[in-house]
């Protein structure tokens, strides 16, 4: 027995000090093994929409309705069933909307929590005692376990429950009751949630959806190229921040850098106004309309313009720091002929749409001012100093990964980049070369790096790669041609602003190119699947996100209302559970006080992938492995206890 295994029965045994504790464990854990597979939520590009995913939570992603409907029966109207929905998805705001209007307020909460444990019961019947009473508000879980075993006759479970629900709203707490139900439906109906990329950018709340996440009792996260440069701009990255603040100021949503992280952007918005007072920014104008007053949209346009440049001057600097990065096509500030108002891009010269550049010097168009540098510095230490993006980036670094295979699953944003031939393609990494595999392990070695690693060239090597690993076309989580953002503010011209999407996206029907991406990762092309993000699904258009003969799900659905027009839907989300696999298509949610007042739910339509031939059970699992290896070592606990090779603990219980 070597050391760390010695120390880790020595744990074992602390945590587990007599035979009795560890047999109650392990009969605890067999029985877990038994039941049926935990439901497992997929989702991808969430891109701040937070309102719509937050449901899609709380309804389990369209299972709550159903679930009612076995509680509850023909027994209740389907009105009743919608606002009982509601109630669960929603319980304080829709008790502070209907509480006021009822003539009896004790009647009204003895109905709710009749209904609401009715819907528990049915919910916790496909999982443990043990999992429900770690869910329950402690208040409430010595009551709820009790009602929830069954002993005696049905008359019997019945007085009981209502003598629980009487004395519960006699002494004042109804709706405290109520609260707590509603909220362990929820996270019963979801138990491990799988973001496959992209929460940040676009949308109004990616700081809502991180709180949100933080609080899953499952998570785990695969990084996409729009939340791996949020992660390089929380750590001070140049590159990164302007990406940042220029797209925040695109979308018009300002407000999540100030009010949700504490950003102050005051040197900017002053350095903005200053620069192009008189500036009409001809070429940045918002995308969308998110209910600004003319003051403030003239400011996003005025602040966008200013990053927009600072971006192309600060890149320039990373890809001369870099020069293995080969992005030197990308500097275009240089190509421009101020005096003719063009720019030459890929050979070829075009007309700028914008061509007031007052803070660039065509001497030195890369340069930075003197007080562009003062805002890049204030900048920087506002991301690197606010304790809340901080706190959401270490979830990220916590739950998160750059892809992650889960049972017969293979989870990652964007792509796996390959050759025209459905080879994989390699990728220089500071002056060596990955593929596949091996490329997103070294990406995300270098990504920790830039968090943890106590060598500062490493550290600085690492956020760079963040940056790299945003835009550059040899990156799993990008995987285009070129990221055009000057020639999509600068250029008219189509030809010039096209990102042509790696092989990949064109081989995805190919058993055999994605039999080489499963091999490369140990895994049975036979059996796996690839669930992956990033590109939209035109869905309006006909577009299926099933793809070679089922074994990719691309379930980039539009969650983010930018790209609704081009899917025509509203997301998609994947559901794992018992019975199988299936691929949900969502309608935009009307908004939340609709779901509160009007019983508004969002509407789903579901497509089976694969249907279990008999229910899978947790043993069958990825979870069910590591249960049966806790179970391992629990036997090899008591068997030294009865052998008397490690003594039981006195005076422990």
């Amino acid at each position: 027995m070597n050391t760390s295994e010695r120390c880790y029965r020595e744990l074992l045994s602390e945590a587990f000090p007599t035979q009795a504790a560890a047999s109650a464990a392990l009969l605890e854990l067999t029985a877990r093994l038994t039941m049926p597979k935990e439901t497992e939520l997929f989702a991808s590009d969430l891109h701040g929409e937070h309102d719509a995913f937050d449901h899609l939570l709380r309804n389990g992603s369209g299972a709550l309705r159903p679930l009612i409907d076995a509680a509850l029966g023909d027994g209740v109207g389907e009105q009743e069933k919608a606002a009982l929905a509601s109630l669960i998805c929603y319980p304080q705001e829709k008790m502070a909307f209907v509480l006021p209007a009822v003539e009896d307020e004790g009647q009204w909460l003895t109905i709710a929590i009749e209904r609401l444990f009715a819907v528990l019961r049915e919910a916790a019947s496909s999982h443990g005692v043990a999992q429900v009473r770690a869910l329950l508000a402690s208040e409430f879980a010595p009551a709820v376990e009790e009602l929830l075993a069954v002993r005696g006759s049905a008359a019997e479970q019945r007085a009981r429950q209502d003598a629980v629900i009487a004395a519960a709203v006699r002494a004042g707490r109804g709706a405290a009751f109520v609260e707590a139900l509603a909220s362990t439906i929820q996270r019963l109906g979801v138990r491990r949630v799988h973001i496959v990329g992209d929460v940040y950018d676009r949308g109004p709340a990616p700081d809502a959806i991180m709180d949100a996440l933080a609080s899953c009792p499952a998570l785990d996260i695969q990084w996409g190229n729009h939340d791996i440069v949020w992660m390089g701009a929380a750590l001070g990255q140049r590159g990164c921040i302007a990406h940042v603040v220029r797209n925040c100021a695109r979308y018009g949503n300002l407000s999540i850098l100030q009010d949700a992280y504490g950003i102050d952007l005051g040197p900017l918005a002053a350095f903005a106004q200053n620069a192009y007072g008189d500036d009409p920014c001809v070429a940045f104008g918002l995308k969308g309309d998110p209910g600004l007053s003319p003051e403030e949209r003239e400011l996003n346009v005025k602040i966008q313009k200013a990053m927009a440049i600072l971006q192309f001057k600060v890149e320039a600097r990373i890809i001369a720091d870099n020069p293995g990065f080969g992005l030197e096509e990308r500097n275009l500030l240089h190509r421009i002929d101020p005096e003719k108002g063009t720019v030459e891009v890929d050979g070829m010269v075009y007309e700028l749409t914008d061509t007031m550049f007052p803070t660039v010097d065509w001497a030195d168009p890369y340069g930075l001012t003197s007080e562009e540098e003062v805002v890049m510095q204030s900048l920087e230490r506002a991301f690197i100093g606010s304790e809340r993006l901080q706190r959401h980036m270490a979830l990220f670094l916590k739950a998160g990964s750059l892809y992650k295979i889960c049972d017969d699953k293979l989870l990652f944003h964007a792509s796996v980049p390959l050759n025209d031939d459905g080879s994989l393609k390699q990728a220089d990494v500071f002056g060596e070369t990955y593929e596949g595999k091996a490329l997103y392990d070294v990406l995300e070695r270098y990504v920790r790096a830039a968090y943890e690693s106590a060598d500062a060239e490493e550290r600085r090597r690492g956020r760079d790669l963040m940056w790299w690993l945003w835009l550059s076309p040899a990156s799993p989580l990008f995987a285009k041609s070129k990221m055009a953002t000057f020639e999509l503010y600068l250029i008219a011209e189509k030809e010039a602003r096209k990102e042509v999407k790696n092989p990949f996206y064109s081989l995805l029907g190919d058993p055999e190119a994605m039999a080489v991406i499963f091999e490369d990762f140990a895994m049975d092309p036979r059996t796996s699947r690839i669930v992956c993000g990033h590109v939209p699904v035109k869905a309006k258009d006909g577009e299926d996100p099933v793809k070679g003969g089922g074994r990719v799900l691309t379930i980039d659905g539009g969650f983010s209302r930018a790209y609704q027009p081009t899917t025509g839907i509203a997301g998609y989300t994947l559901i794992a559970n018992a019975e199988g696999l299936v691929l949900a298509a969502h309608e935009p949610l009307e908004s939340k006080r609709a779901a509160v007042e009007r019983d508004a739910d969002i509407r789903s339509t579901y497509r089976v992938i694969e249907r279990a031939a008999e229910p899978v059970r947790v043993a069958d699992t990825e979870s069910g492995t590591q249960l049966k290896e806790r179970i391992a070592d629990l036997e090899w606990l008591i068997g030294a206890y009865r052998s008397g090779t490690m003594a039981e603990r006195e005076g422990s219980h």
